[in-house]
């Protein structure tokens, strides 16, 4: 019998990549955009993520607009997801801790080479996503593809927020980045899954929060199972069924969907267990296994 995990989700739903969204965006449809938030609220977010895409750039009151608009209907403090310092700042300066509780935002996202943002850090008060897919090496952004590169990383800049900035750990939500398997002949998925368990077993790193988005893992895949399931999800419950046990507690995702532990036997989480072995073409054919009996 399925069980559901006891994780965070963070709703990702108020961003122009959703094409009913992008409707509302377009259309300047407050109360569209509040009952989306709403809607997350109900189904169990613990935070709404906040992207209103480019317009961010050009037009912070309307980024203003919206994040006022979304607090007056619902109590869930709020991430913003901008690369910009100058988009943060008007989201964080619009932002009412007291409409949520007390609750601080959290900013998505710092990296090594992106962290002009914690400059923010001083007038304001905030959570992180930090992301632990690059690092910064002899003054160049590189993208990590081993595990121990990503948890060098993951632990180097946790723990620079920690000594330098005063910032509690839980207040540090890791995203791990998880990759598409279709094509992933690089073991970039057994790199992601082996370093959400050097993080989780470091005892410096206790209390971080270990996060993603889960929907590129199933990316251009069949919608179903060799078994008959439902493919994608199966394969983010998969994921899960492996890594929550080592800390990976939060997803960016629909609130509404659902995430269930997959028994042992699941002939999903046994394909995906397998995949996770494999490298190059070995792991194209593994990629097969899941939607060929």
């Amino acid at each position: 019998m399925s069980k559901a995990f006891d994780i965070g989700i963070i709703g990702e739903r108020i961003n122009p990549g959703f094409k009913s969204t992008r409707a509302l965006f377009d259309n300047e449809d407050i109360p569209g955009i509040q009952a989306l938030a709403v809607k997350q609220a109900q189904a169990g977010a613990r935070y709404l993520n906040v992207n209103i895409g480019a317009r961010a750039l050009t037009d912070p009151g309307w980024m203003a607009t919206v994040i006022r608009a979304i607090q007056e209907v619902v109590t869930l403090p709020l991430s913003f997801d901008f690369p910009s310092k100058a988009v943060q700042a008007v989201c964080l300066a619009n932002y009412d801790p007291a409409k949520a509780g007390g609750e601080l935002p959290i900013v998505n996202s710092i990296t090594e080479h992106r962290w002009d943002l914690m400059e923010l850090y001083g007038p304001y008060r905030f959570k992180v996503i930090l992301m632990a897919s690059e690092r910064v090496e002899d003054g160049v952004a590189k993208g990590n593809k081993t595990a121990d590169e990503i948890y060098g990383t993951a632990r180097r800049a946790a723990l620079r927020l920690k000594n330098e900035y005063g910032m509690p750990l839980d207040h540090v939500f890791i995203d791990m980045s998880v990759s598409a398997i279709i094509a992933d002949t690089e073991g970039l998925n057994r790199s992601t899954v082996e370093a959400i368990r050097l993080i989780g077993a470091d005892p410096e790193l206790q209390g971080v929060h270990m996060m993603g988005g889960l929907s590129n893992i199933g990316q251009q895949l069949p919608p179903k199972a060799a078994d008959g399931s439902d493919l994608k999800h199966c394969l983010e419950n998969a994921f899960l069924t492996i890594t929550v046990p080592h800390g990976f507690d939060y997803v960016l995702g629909t609130p509404w969907r659902g995430y269930e532990r997959l028994a042992d036997d699941h002939y999903v989480l046994a394909t995906y267990r397998s995949f996770l072995e494999q490298t190059g073409s070995n792991a194209l054919r593994a990629v097969r296994k899941f939607y060929r009996a």
